[in-house]
């Protein structure tokens, strides 16, 4: 949290001019980095490396720009080794040095659905090839699976990055689920004070529009988990004000126990998924163990370059 408000504070002392890429299918070849008109006077940041087929496309987590994984971690570049590679800026999501998001400003509180309807906007703005796979980290993950939902044409495979899924609402009681809501969302009073367009999601209703939804067809699918506990580290956090005093001290146990049971009821979305639980790694999996995420990415390019609709043994 003290992160976000000094990149939202540096914002202020900061301005991006975001280049204008033409339409043409710039997102299929080259390297791409620029601002494509999504309509409704919108543009959003689209970067791309690479050559191949299929393209995989990285949806990064809450609060996170293009450059979580484009300069955050290795993932990016040894993908682009292998295969096509795109990543995007989502509205609100500052860069690492401050800046604000590359991606015009979008109405907040947003949900999964609304970020899916920018991302399929881009998607043929920028005439991305499809079917790609796609990859999804934190809040990212439940905007690839509701993508993948409600364009099941446009995803070949996943990845699963410890994604955030409705079944650690489903996994918590109620009251547990509240302080839940509480830890995801932050308390952003000051950064929003700083970045008023800062992204903040409603981990309810996206939930509640991803239950809504078909089910995910059949596809390579590997999920991710981290498994370093945060448990421990809860009572630190409370001590550095990072969490309210009133935070209660085993609110870390209670997600740790929570999010092992929907990080299995991911892998049990479609038949054959791949779960890997060691990890050796915290939330953020790209930089902790970069090598597994892109392991991954490259089993799921594979199978579907050989035409499997699951990874198998």
């Amino acid at each position: 949290m003290k992160r976000t408000a000094r990149l939202c504070r540096d914002a202020l002392r900061s301005s991006v001019v975001v280049a204008s890429v033409a339409v043409p299918a710039l997102a299929a070849e080259g390297e791409v980095a620029g601002a494509f008109d999504i309509g409704d006077g919108r543009r959003m940041y689209l970067e791309c490396r690479g050559t191949g087929s299929p393209t995989v496309l990285v949806v990064p987590g809450g609060k996170a720009s293009a450059e979580d994984w484009t300069q955050g971690a290795p993932v990016f570049a040894d993908v682009a080794a292998f295969t096509r590679v795109c990543a995007y800026d989502r509205p609100g999501t500052p860069l690492a040095d401050g800046s604000p998001s590359r991606s015009d400003p979008a109405p907040m509180p947003t949900s999964a659905a609304a970020s899916v309807a920018d991302l399929r906007a881009l998607v043929v703005a920028a005439k991305v090839a499809t079917p790609f796979v796609i990859v999804g980290h934190s809040y990212g993950g439940l905007v690839v699976r509701l993508y993948a939902m409600t364009w099941p044409g446009d995803v070949a495979g996943m990845v699963l990055v410890d994604a955030l899924s409705e079944f650690l609402r489903v996994a918590e009681t109620p009251d547990e689920w509240r302080w839940q809501k509480i830890i995801l969302d932050g308390d952003m009073t000051e950064s929003l004070k700083i970045y008023p367009e800062l992204e903040r999601a409603d981990a309810d209703e996206s939930f509640d529009q991803l239950l809504a939804a078909p089910p995910l067809r059949p596809m390579p699918l590997v999920v991710l988990s981290a498994d370093h506990p945060w448990g421990p580290l809860v009572p630190g956090f409370i001590a550095d004000g990072l969490l309210g005093p009133d935070t209660p001290p085993d609110v870390g146990y209670v997600t740790d126990r929570a999010q092992k049971v929907a990080q299995a009821d991911l892998a049990a979305l479609v038949p054959a998924a791949r779960h890997v639980t060691k990890t050796d790694s915290g939330h953020n999996i790209h930089k902790n163990n970069p090598q597994l995420v892109t392991d991954a990415i490259r089993d799921v390019v594979d199978a579907v370059r050989s035409g499997r609709t699951a990874l198998g043994p």
